[in-house]
């Protein structure tokens, strides 16, 4: 995904380590016909702990986004992103794109799955999430309830308690849907033009959950609200994110 030319953005390279003339020009033959406009690609080069300097460069550059490449395991068939990445998205104060297949050729993003959880971040979200679909071309949106099994609090252990259990889940399934018609009606018209709009209730662990719906239909891009702020706590009851993070199902765009 060129997201360069599809916001009309301006890139900056951080390369932390030594400056070499190698390494110059390894990059310089990787961004060449990237970009006609020399002042839409910027490279700095700094030393010192990789975290921290693409941090502080972020923020004194005023981004909005930083690009990070996930790493394959050994059977290239899943990625994951290692523990530099992890801190950054964590840490950055703005969205983060993890990208598990760079690619020098546009690849066509056809379905973006959204997170739909009852969230005070998840409004905006899925509007953003529209603006992003617009300017990838994207032609289907699935919006994502996912809905702990928690909240069914019945345990299935006869005919009664099963039907009890589906009735539960219907009517919570409901007023997920309904939770994301109202955020839907705010949207405005031009970014929901062409693209086929979709809603859907999961039961299972959060996380996960939507993750792997992602993978199963093939989704090009997960965007995903922002975590909180990692906290001591956080280190011992993962958040959510964390089951995304250990498995990329896909592209994902986790959004400030």
């Amino acid at each position: 995904m060129r997201m360069v030319d599809f916001f009309d953005s301006k890139m900056i390279i951080v390369h932390v380590g030594e400056k070499t003339k190698e390494k110059k020009d390894t990059i310089k033959k990787l961004i060449s016909g990237f970009s006609e406009d020399d002042e839409k690609v910027k490279i700095i080069w700094k030393q010192g702990d990789p975290v921290e300097v693409i941090i502080k460069t972020a923020k004194k550059n005023n981004a909005d986004l930083i690009m990070l490449g996930a790493i394959p395991r050994e059977n290239f068939l899943k990625f994951y992103i290692g523990s530099i990445a992890r801190k950054i998205t964590r840490s950055a104060h703005c969205s983060v794109l993890l990208l598990i297949k760079p690619s020098e050729d546009l690849r066509p993003c056809n379905h973006i799955v959204v997170n739909g959880l009852k969230d005070e971040k998840t409004k905006q979200t899925i509007l953003d999430s529209f603006e992003v679909g617009q300017n990838l071309g994207a032609q289907k949106l699935t919006i994502v309830e996912e809905i702990s099994r928690q909240e069914v609090k019945v345990v299935v252990e006869d005919d009664q308690s099963l039907l009890k259990d589906t009735l539960i889940k219907e009517q919570l399934a409901k007023e997920e849907d309904l939770r994301v018609q109202h955020i839907l009606g705010d949207v405005p018209e031009d970014l929901k033009k062409g693209i086929l709009i979709k809603s859907q209730s999961i039961f299972g662990k959060r996380g996960y959950s939507i993750g792997h719906y992602a993978k199963v239909v093939a989704a090009d891009l997960l965007i995903m609200n922002a975590p909180p702020r990692t906290t001591f706590l956080d280190r011992i009851f993962p958040h959510d994110l964390e089951h995304i993070l250990s498995e990329l199902p896909t592209d994902v765009l986790i959004m400030r």
